[in-house]
């Protein structure tokens, strides 16, 4: 009865424990900032796909932020900061703090593309590993499902091997 009240109450505020590849993952109040902000440069990626320190460090680092100043002001960094600390991954593939604090370096991320050639992170319609959009149709809402991927313009049957895994 307790576990049941308590994914009634994570629910009702947006904290559901979905994982990349089980339905969404990007809480329902995002703000503003971040999808104008982040989402500007790359995949305004679901909190939960890093460990709280994790994000503390991204943020206390955006003047270089992956060989990119991304300074925002100050309201705007405690606001987000606050965001996604609150929704910071705690399920068990996400405990741990990949290398840089880069999604891409995560041991998960790692797993779920080990089949796919390095060439398709360079692959023109691609570009890098954090383009989840390039194959994930809902990587924008924040949805990673196996289901729901494509395969990037121009790739060769060579390089779509990876998707049939």
């Amino acid at each position: 009865m307790k576990s049941i009240l308590a994914t009634l109450a994570l629910s009702a505020i947006g904290l559901t424990g979905a994982h990349a590849d089980s339905g969404p993952m990007m809480p329902r109040n995002v703000p503003q900032a971040y999808t104008q902000e982040c989402a500007a440069c790359h995949t305004a990626y679901p909190p939960g796909m890093l460990p709280a320190r994790s994000w503390q460090r991204v943020m206390s680092g955006l003047d270089q932020h992956y060989g990119t100043d991304a300074s925002l002001d100050a309201a705007t960094v405690t606001q987000l900061g606050q965001w996604l600390q609150t929704h910071a991954g705690t399920y068990k593939r996400v405990n741990e703090e990949p290398p840089q604090d880069r999604i891409t370096r995560s041991a998960w991320f790692e797993r779920k593309h080990r089949h796919l050639e390095p060439a398709v992170w360079k692959h023109t319609s691609v570009k890098s590993a954090a383009n989840c959009a390039a194959c994930h149709t809902g990587a924008n809402r924040g949805e990673f499902d196996d289901d729901n991927l494509r395969f990037p313009p121009g790739l060769d049957a060579r390089l779509r091997r990876g998707w049939n895994d």
